[in-house]
């Protein structure tokens, strides 16, 4: 196929972003949409390959998987292995344990997979997993396994219908993409089906010719359009903004439409391109791609920070240096086959290397984090474990910890047993009175120990009724989550049985940022048409991991502070107030925090016993000071 090095260039266009955004460059705030643009080269470059072969009658598919083995699986295992030695040095056992968990999952090919079921691209807990980018890996390589088989069963029937069964299969994956925006926002982040369009997008590309006839002046003023299209994504987009669904439309036609109008004596777009610097980096993109990410989480791991300005600077730099590193000596030794194995010997050595890796994972998982590589860590976690697992007293109640949150009871775990339901078993006080609901997640349930604890100073009878992942917004739907949408109806059946006054929400209401806080103000609405007071706590301190980690890295360097940045952006409470309309509203981070430094730890012990939760003795200090139900003496 002839050398096109304009799609280099837009290589470059789409791993700097993505790099920048990472490495935490201001501006960049739409950068992840630079793989959104890769899948489209992608799919453009795989189906012409591919095309070429059956038309010349060499089509075969050891032949295409040498290919790509040779293309992917000797960087990927380098950075596999710098990554892995980097994590067994640095990480601490939970943190270890939970790469090694990753490190089966990408020897696998389902990383993806695996990040889909435990963690969300934009959530704290994927800042500290430097496999996460290997997700949009682990989607082509599934691509790669159907897009062969399909063309060489639909190269037997005429162009046209090649054509419209790919088409088809574009207008599926985009509208099932559309449809789990907000249905299953983290599947459809990361799952082959709702992001295969993006692949298709180029291959329709290629198998209808891949170049536009216009003249110079026509295609680049489309080229000029393209840009525009993908510079928009990048600077206007952010993490709120529901994706990939028509969101990616904008990006992926912008890399269709500037391979569409071709190379530098094509259109002005294709001449900057094509110029030494953007083919450059382009050409250790890939490279680019596998180091930046694990040195973005190394970085943020040691300082436990948003990467500042002086961070970004040394892990664009870090990254680059390491990517030519690795593009010099491992990528082009192997693609360009001056490695010369045989076939059998490279995709057996790939397979192998991958197995290893896998079971490496698996000596990972079995081992807890290998925790002998930090003798002081047990001692901190079983200091840790001994404040969570205390007791909690009150005037007329002692619950033992486990017991907490009344798991299985009144706070419930992706089942229906929100169906059984009994007031008489969920009731955190016991005073006469107008009757409060405690309605919420998990973010919710982590008042309840503070409450049972300040039973004394609050008037009324307070019941909680708490579910993991489900914030109290009647519109909620997540397929995470399927019984969701139904236990946060029955609570509108609580509040008219129970004739509640008082509704207290409260939730991990970060969660409700790429699908619009609004959806916030419709259910406080409809509880104050039922009559009844709504209060909302808002968003409590988050911090970028465990507490108890930031207490022992702490320790280790010598200091002792007992408070940390939260995660929390400085003005997410205010425009949570803002779309809770009527409600009374409660900040935490205004009255625990001050400039955004939040304590974790008080008279000696957690308040936290993860990086959000509060731990019973946490639970019962802030309850105290400003749970909006106390009774407080001035």
């Amino acid at each position: 196929m002839k050398y096109r090095p304009e799609i280099d260039g837009l290589r470059t266009i789409a791993v700097m972003p993505v790099l920048f955004f990472h490495a935490g460059v201001t501006g960049f705030s739409g950068g992840f949409v630079g793989v959104d643009i890769f899948f489209v080269i992608s799919g453009f470059l795989i189906t012409r390959i591919l095309d070429e072969d059956l038309k010349n009658r060499r089509f075969s598919i050891l032949t295409f998987y040498e290919r790509r083995f040779r293309r992917i699986i000797p960087a990927l295992v380098f950075y596999i292995l710098l990554t892995a030695i980097a994590a067994y040095m640095l990480f601490l056992p939970p943190f270890f344990e939970d790469f090694a968990r990753s490190l089966v999952a990408v020897g696998t090919f389902t990383s993806n997979i695996y990040f889909w079921k435990f963690s969300g691209y934009f959530e704290n807990s994927a800042l500290l997993r430097p496999l996460l980018h290997t997700w949009s890996l682990a989607v082509e390589e599934q691509f790669y396994i159907f897009m062969p088989i399909a063309m060489w069963l639909l190269y037997k029937v005429n162009f046209r219908v090649r054509l419209a069964a790919f088409a088809l299969a574009l207008t599926l994956s985009l509208a099932l993409s559309i449809y789990a925006i907000d249905v299953a926002p983290t599947a459809n982040f990361f799952l082959l089906p709702t992001r295969s369009w993006e692949l298709l997008i180029g291959s329709l590309l290629a198998l209808w010719g891949g170049q536009s006839t216009l003249s110079y002046r026509s295609n680049s003023a489309v080229a000029i359009g393209a840009a525009i299209l993908i510079l928009y994504s990048v600077f206007a987009y952010t993490d709120a903004t529901p994706f990939p669904g028509l969101a990616a439309v904008l990006p992926c036609a912008g890399a269709a439409l500037i391979i569409y109008t071709g190379g530098p004596t094509r259109s002005v777009v294709g001449k900057i391109l094509a110029s030494a610097p953007f083919v450059f980096i382009g050409k250790i993109s890939y490279s680019l791609y596998l180091a930046h990410w694990p040195i973005t989480v190394f970085v943020r791991y040691v300082t436990l920070e948003e990467p500042n300005g002086l961070h970004a600077m040394g892990i664009v730099a870090a990254s680059l240096l390491l990517a030519i590193f690795s593009w010099r000596f491992v990528e082009t030794p192997f693609r360009l086959q001056t490695v010369s194995w045989t076939r059998r010997a490279l995709i057996g050595s790939a397979l192998a290397s991958m197995t290893i890796v896998s079971l490496f994972g698996y000596a990972g998982v079995a081992a807890h984090g290998f925790p002998q590589r930090f003798p002081g860590y047990a001692t901190n976690v079983e200091a840790r474990m001994l404040d969570v697992s205390a007791v909690v007293a009150s005037a007329d109640t002692t619950v033992q910890a486990g017991q907490t949150w009344r798991n299985g009871t009144c706070f419930f775990e992706d089942d229906d047993g929100f169906k059984k339901w009994l007031p008489e078993n969920c009731a955190l006080t016991t005073s006469t009175g107008d009757v409060a609901l405690l309605w919420g997640d998990s973010y919710a349930a982590h008042y309840a120990p503070g409450i049972v604890a300040n039973a004394a100073s609050i008037p009324g009878r307070v019941y909680e009724y708490t579910f993991a992942g489900c914030p109290p917004v009647l519109a909620y739907y997540s397929y995470a989550r399927p019984n969701c949408q139904a236990f946060n109806q029955k609570a509108l059946d609580i509040i008219r049985s129970l004739d509640v006054k008082t509704v207290v929400l409260s939730g991990r209401w970060v969660d409700l940022q790429r699908r619009g806080l609004e959806m916030l103000e419709d259910t406080v609405r409809q509880l104050q048409a039922e009559g009844v007071r709504v209060i909302v706590i808002g968003q409590s301190p988050m911090f970028v991991t465990n507490v108890d980690v930031i207490a022992f890295k702490k320790a280790a360097s010598g200091q002792k502070a007992a408070s940390w940045s939260t995660v929390i952006d400085h003005d997410f409470n205010e425009r949570l107030r803002i779309a809770a309309g009527g409600a009374d509203f409660v900040d935490p981070i205004a009255m625990d925090c001050t400039a955004g430094e939040c304590p974790y730890i008080d008279d000696g012990r957690m308040l936290y016993f993860d990086s959000g939760h509060l731990s019973n003795f946490g639970s019962a200090r802030v309850v105290e000071r400003y749970f909006p139900l106390v009774s407080r003496v001035n």
